[in-house]
């Protein structure tokens, strides 16, 4: 593989629910995507980015934030809204606020009622508490 003039391109690939990163032709990148909301016309679809991967041998290039960067912008141009899952894609947008008009805010994980103790009744007859024996030094 030629990376003395790297060529890359971002590009969808929607019937694997991706956008691939291709360095010289190779593809070394994915970012995959769920169209989770298909809004009536003319609301624009939300579509959750869900995970971010390059092959490890391409790592710590910069590559991540090329495929990032340029998937929100095929997304932009689709008028999508983007809920970013992936925590990758989070990261990004909090360094690049130009994508905020494409974002849409992820709703906060749902938590369950805290549980409480029974309320102790008056009826209810104590337990007597065992006693511990001293030890002997």
């Amino acid at each position: 593989m030629n990376t003395s003039s790297p060529d890359l391109a971002v590009s969808d690939n929607a019937d694997q629910n991706r956008f691939e990163l291709r360095l010289n032709g190779d593809l070394v990148g994915i970012l995959g995507y769920y169209d989770f909301e298909r809004a009536p016309a003319p609301n624009p679809p939300v579509v959750d980015f869900m995970h971010t991967v390059i092959v490890e041998d391409f790592g710590h290039r910069g590559l991540a934030a090329v495929l990032v960067g340029g998937s929100l912008d095929l997304a932009r141009s689709r008028g999508w809204r983007v809920r970013p899952v992936c925590t990758y894609v989070q990261r990004f947008l909090s360094a690049h606020e130009n994508y905020r008009d494409v974002v849409v805010a992820l709703e906060p994980p749902r938590t369950e009622p805290k549980r409480t103790e029974p309320q102790r009744t008056e009826n209810r007859r104590r337990q007597p508490q065992r006693k511990v024996p001293a030890r002997k030094a």
